[in-house]
């Protein structure tokens, strides 16, 4: 399989979008919009697919996949059942997220060579006889290798991690999905998603001095929330879209997870052009400007688009003041005006800990021009950071041309600690030894997302989102109160002196892009003849079992394992840090199952009242298992926004092993709810919502009539109270028939080799 973009690929791609668009045009007999040419380009059936926004599900033919080294170990596992030997459309792996952060890149690599060899092992030899490339460890983040190589304008592709929109910065149609969706794919199957709503996010004006494309993204989730892109996909569009640089857009479009989009998009243009040249590909910016057509919206959309988004928010990027956002939700967003004032008020921990900038979000080539510009005023007067200060590269690329270019060393003089060129903090990966357990402190990151124990495993630590750029800013002044647009610093010589906004900075080096250190293993022509084995005895890798098929009976008095309150994310019901090692060993991993869960019915996260020995506080993974081993199905109830965040699966595959028949909620992420169906576990949400508070701790609870599953008809569950009492509650589900079939079939995987084998 070959895994490159190559002119050929991209060509073949466009053509069939055309042809695809032009059954659409005839349907719809009106102007599209970017993010409808995309989507519906890549119908399975452009003439027979329903195409109801919010309502029907479509099936559409991604042109490439990418896995990360976490997530894509269940992915590969997944697809390895499906019997094929090689996959049906390009493919990579990406070694990124499970490097430590602990002292520095040299010597964080060489641990993680050595603690992960098995793991690696496994995906190298995965990728080899499956036709997928492989991305060794240090080669950088997944989503900044994938804008580097293969991102290409009018690509639709799905990632096994919640920010592969970032892609959507060179005019690609990312996103984020579970490994399950990327296996059917990867075994030649459409992929099957909600036709999402639209909504357009109308940009005029250009930033200007302090103010970043992070500044952007950070507004807009607080005028959106966490869930206000759910099952919609933003497009981007105006006069102040070519004002943004193509890496500039892609920390835009990165943190539309972190709004529960299922997509962000920006519309082709010179700044993508330029970035495509300058990373090698001057045949695909050729490609894009033939073919620009399909790669912005009709004209008549950005004359009239109230007609054609259902939701459209203005940003002025003239006007636009520098954010701050956090703590526990990057939703909490506010001008870094009014920053000191709140913190006062809530009582945040003024200090600023540490600071952390680069990640998937921002460390371009320009994040760290503008980064380097703030140290070398700083070290002009003689101050270091105040703050401990850590840098991590996006990409070994990226990593070798600032060192190369003097941006490395300029965050060096002034106390930076260059991390690897993988994840690390912003995703649990940081050994913080420094700081004790629960002792309140704040940080501030240029990172995407800032939930409770996130970066370092820590309750007290409390994680302020803000640009690369302000975040070193705030490193020198050390405080969360310190405002860059108007305080001062105190430089060595005694003297006042305020920082200078950063000078615009060039979005591609001048002197090209220095590769680096190559990472990168092709795959052979022939991969037949590779063997993958798997000890039986390893801690770190289980070869999977297929789930048991429904028993074609209602589920009958369910004890309640878990009533989570408020926000739930699949952080909380499958921790990462400590337990990432375990992401290709699901019995094992699944000891974290809702650790992170507040618990209605006890006092400490994790914890849960078991029905059968009466134990008021226990580990909520081994009452699971014993009501498993008693052959007793149960079930979850969740409140709104049930399983935002990250895109791991196993948030859903825990449950499903440990014995989970549905999860009820007020509502429901859309990937989360996505990985729950392909797993066989029913998601359903509360006919009325004031339902969710009749649920208690020693209820049993009867989802009844599922002989009857049928598309848009609600399930009537029987609550049994322990005083006798019940009550009939009505759920709703969003399941169409292929969905209701993966549940009877067990899995979605199950029914795909059910009904291969019919």
């Amino acid at each position: 399989m070959n895994v490159e973009s190559t002119p050929q690929f991209v060509e073949e791609a466009y053509k069939k979008m055309e042809r695809n668009l032009e059954v659409v045009r005839s349907r719809f007999n009106r102007p599209l919009t970017l993010a409808e040419k995309l989507l519906l380009g890549h119908l399975d059936d452009a003439k027979g697919a329903e195409l109801d926004p919010g309502e029907s599900y479509i099936m559409l033919n991604p042109d490439r996949v990418a896995h990360q080294d976490v997530t894509g170990q269940m992915a590969i596992l997944q697809f390895m059942q499906s019997g094929r030997s090689e996959v049906a459309v390009p493919t990579t792996v990406h070694c990124d997220h499970l490097i430590q952060a602990r002292v520095g890149s040299s010597s964080d690599l060489t641990d993680a060579l050595n603690e992960n060899s098995e793991v690696y092992q496994f995906l190298e030899s995965s990728c080899r006889k499956y036709g997928m490339g492989f991305w060794k460890p240090g080669s950088g983040i997944i989503h900044q290798v994938v804008l580097e190589n293969y991102a290409f304008p009018g690509c639709l592709m799905l990632g096994t991690d919640s920010h592969t929109p970032n892609a959507g910065g060179l005019g690609s149609l990312a996103i984020g999905v579970g490994g399950a969706d990327a296996a059917d794919v990867m075994a030649g199957l459409p992929w099957e998603v909600k036709y999402p709503t639209l909504v357009g996010v109308h940009l005029t004006g250009e930033l200007s001095g302090w103010t970043a494309p992070k500044d952007v993204i950070i507004y807009l989730a607080g005028v959106l929330t966490v869930a206000g892109g759910t099952n919609a996909i933003i497009e981007y569009f105006g006069p102040g879209v070519e004002s943004i640089s193509c890496t500039g857009k892609a920390t835009i479009t990165n943190m539309g997870a972190e709004l529960g989009a299922t997509g962000d998009v920006f519309p082709f243009d010179s700044r993508m052009a330029t970035y495509l040249n300058a990373t090698r590909r001057p045949e695909l910016a050729q490609l894009a400007e033939k073919y620009k057509h399909l790669l912005t919206a009709d004209p008549e959309v950005e004359k009239d688009p109230s007609q054609y988004y259902d939701r459209i928010v203005e940003i002025d990027l003239s006007t636009l003041e520098p954010h701050i956002t956090g703590p526990h939700s990057p939703d909490r967003a506010r001008p870094i005006s009014a920053m000191a004032k709140e913190a006062k008020e809530e009582g945040f921990p003024d200090k600023v800990s540490a600071a952390l900038v680069g990640s998937c979000t921002n460390s371009s080539y320009e994040d760290m021009s503008r980064c380097a510009d703030i140290a070398r005023q700083a070290k002009a007067h003689g101050l270091n950071a105040v703050s401990k200060f850590m840098i991590t590269p996006g990409s070994e690329q990226v990593r070798a041309t600032i060192a190369r270019d003097g941006q490395q060393t300029a965050l060096e003089e002034i106390g930076g600690i260059v991390l690897a060129n993988a994840c690390g903090p912003c995703i649990g990966q940081w050994r913080r030894d420094e700081m004790p357990e629960g002792e309140p402190n704040s940080i501030v990151t240029s990172y995407n997302r800032n939930f409770p124990k996130r970066n370092d495993a820590n309750s007290g630590t409390m994680n302020f989102i803000a640009s690369p750029e302000l975040a070193v800013a705030l490193s020198l002044g050390g405080s969360l109160s310190f405002n860059p647009l108007t305080d001062t610093l105190t430089g060595a010589d005694g003297k006042e002196f305020m920082l200078e906004a950063p000078k615009p900075a060039p979005e591609v080096p001048a002197n090209g892009f220095d590769p680096g250190t190559d990472r990168y293993v092709a795959p052979p022509e022939d991969g037949s003849g590779i063997n993958i084995s798997v000890d039986p005895t390893s801690n770190r890798l289980q070869v999977l079992e297929p789930w048991p098929a429904w028993d074609g009976k209602d589920m009958i008095d369910m004890p309640v394992l878990v009533k989570a309150a408020g926000k739930c994310t699949t952080d909380h019901i499958s921790p990462a840090g400590a337990w990432l090692r375990f992401r290709g060993h699901l019995d094992n991993l699944s000891d974290n199952m809702f650790l992170g869960a507040v618990n209605t019915f006890t006092d400490d996260p994790g914890t849960g009242i078991n029905q059968l020995s009466g134990e008021q506080v226990q580990p909520i993974p081994e009452i699971a298992r014993e009501y498993k081993a008693k052959g007793m199905p149960w079930i979850a109830i969740g409140d709104n926004n049930y399983g935002e965040g990250s895109s791991r699966e196993h948030a859903a595959m825990s449950p499903r092993m440990l014995g989970a028949a549905a999860v009820v909620t007020r509502s429901f992420a859309r990937i989360h709810e996505a990985n729950l169906k392909k797993q066989g576990i029913l998601p359903l949400t509360f006919e009325d919502p004031g339902d969710y508070e009749h649920i208690r701790a020693d209820d049993r609870l009867s989802i009844i009539g599922l002989a009857n599953l049928t598309p848009g008809q609600p399930l009537v569950c029987v609550v049994k109270h322990e005083d006798g009492e019940e009550e009939r509650i009505n759920l709703r589900h969003t399941m169409n028939l292929g969905q209701i079939d993966w549940f009877k079939a067990g899995s979605a995987m199950n029914h795909m080799k059910n009904t291969a084998g019919s």
